[in-house]
């Protein structure tokens, strides 16, 4: 009893959690880091290599499942249902059943291939969910990729666990369905709610699991009741486009599913990598982040920035016995910049040995370099001029080379270490 009062208070202050970041979600400036993040992480072109990726595994991807289903009984009786829902759900009426029609042929076609065969097929769905996992991790600017094995070890389980769950989550929306077939319109809108709950789930567990970052559950849920919602809107959008104009089967005939189900998974993809976005840059659009560029000199710019306050912490500290440095949070609140935008300049921090940190990902960062010594060339040379032969004119008039960090610090700039 006690330990089911405990999971109960969990979920309690989980849900009071979401709801108090829902109540204060800056909407305008999600929208504008969005706008930013479209053009600078080059989202357009993820999208574009998603969506041909897709293609390619949608098949293999559509076989294994199949196969999964079929290996187990439980789930065989199933096999139909969960066929019809996947795409019925996630692809607009006016071609899922032509998608469905071609799926179940080229699934066929593909069990009759052989071992070898059947390895490529697998291979090329695992394809997908590598460039799913090397994406996500671009957005949250992850520098360290997990172990080669440890991300097979989750593709697997992706390509195997997910149809059973959504298998299980299909066969409670079929009992419902069946149960309460005769009681009304209200019953088909929990369904269609249990429907849209399922692509939420899915979307928040994408967020939270695949990054190799640290990503707050709340804050995954968030994203995906966004995503979910884009993928609802833009799904009605696409089918009343499409009965607006129906210029696709005037001019393509029986062939219009296939680039109407390109623009499709182009639009779905977006709004997949969207969310992703949001939820990557969550943590600072409700701390409230006030400067943002992505101008040239904006990396050594922040390095700098950052450089002054580990001294100033160092130098306030020098005298008790409290850690002389700042977390990544505690340096992005003094700056007023998102998490994320430290990941490059204090990259080259690091590697150039001015700041250290323990292992720990919880751990401050420190300086453990004497700026008044150091030379400003390195830094200048990583992040705001590379030292080339068509270059060498500017850094022999500059004098980068004979100037010292401790003179580029900014001075009379209010930063709060505080």
């Amino acid at each position: 009893m006690k330990q089911w009062s405990s999971t109960w208070g969990n979920w309690q202050r989980f849900w009071q959690e979401v709801r108090h970041d829902l109540a204060r979600f800056p909407w305008r400036t999600t929208g504008l880091t969005i706008r930013e993040r479209f053009k600078a992480d080059r989202l357009g072109e993820a999208a574009s290599s998603l969506t041909f990726t897709t293609v390619m595994a949608l098949v293999p991807l559509f076989t294994v499942a199949l196969a999964i289903f079929s290996v187990l009984p439980a789930f065989s009786k199933l096999e139909t249902s969960v066929e019809r829902w996947l795409v019925e759900s996630l692809i607009p009426n006016e071609i899922a059943q032509s998608v469905l029609t071609y799926m179940q042929q080229f699934s066929a076609k593909a069990g009759q291939l052989g071992w070898l065969g059947a390895g490529a097929l697998f291979f090329t769905a695992l394809a997908l969910v590598s460039t799913i996992d090397r994406k996500l991790n671009d957005i949250w600017r992850v520098r360290q990729m997990r172990p080669f094995s440890q991300r097979v070890m989750t593709y697997w389980g992706v390509l195997t666990l997910g149809p059973l769950l959504l298998g299980s989550s299909i066969s409670v929306t079929t009992y419902l369905f069946s149960v309460n077939k005769g009681a009304g319109a209200g019953y088909v809108w929990l369904i269609d709610l249990f429907e849209y709950g399922v692509v939420v789930l899915a979307l928040a567990s994408l967020y939270f699991f695949v990054p190799n970052a640290k990503v707050r559950w709340s804050h995954a849920v968030i994203s995906g009741l966004l995503a979910a919602a884009g993928l609802e809107v833009v799904k009605r959008l696409l089918a009343w486009y499409l009965e607006a104009t129906p210029t696709f089967s005037a001019v393509y005939g029986t062939f219009a599913t296939v680039p109407i189900l390109l623009v499709w998974l182009y639009m779905a993809w977006l709004m997949v990598l969207f969310g992703a976005v949001v939820c990557a840059y969550l943590p600072s659009l409700l701390r409230g982040v006030a400067r943002r560029s992505d101008q040239a000199g904006w990396d050594y710019q922040l390095a700098i920035e950052i450089l002054a306050l580990l001294r100033r912490s160092q130098q306030s500290n020098g005298h008790t016995d409290a850690p002389s440095g700042l977390t990544a949070e505690g340096l992005a609140d003094a700056l007023r910049i998102d998490a994320l935008s430290l990941e490059i300049p204090m990259q080259v921090l690091l590697a150039l040995g001015w700041v250290g940190r323990l292992d720990n990902e919880d751990a401050p960062y420190v300086l453990i370099a004497d700026l008044t010594r150091t030379p400003l060339a390195p830094l200048v040379d990583a992040l705001l001029l590379p030292k080339t032969e068509d270059s060498l004119p500017m850094w022999r008039s500059s004098g980068w080379d004979a100037r010292t960090v401790s003179e580029a610090l900014p001075t009379g700039v209010a930063l709060d270490v505080s």
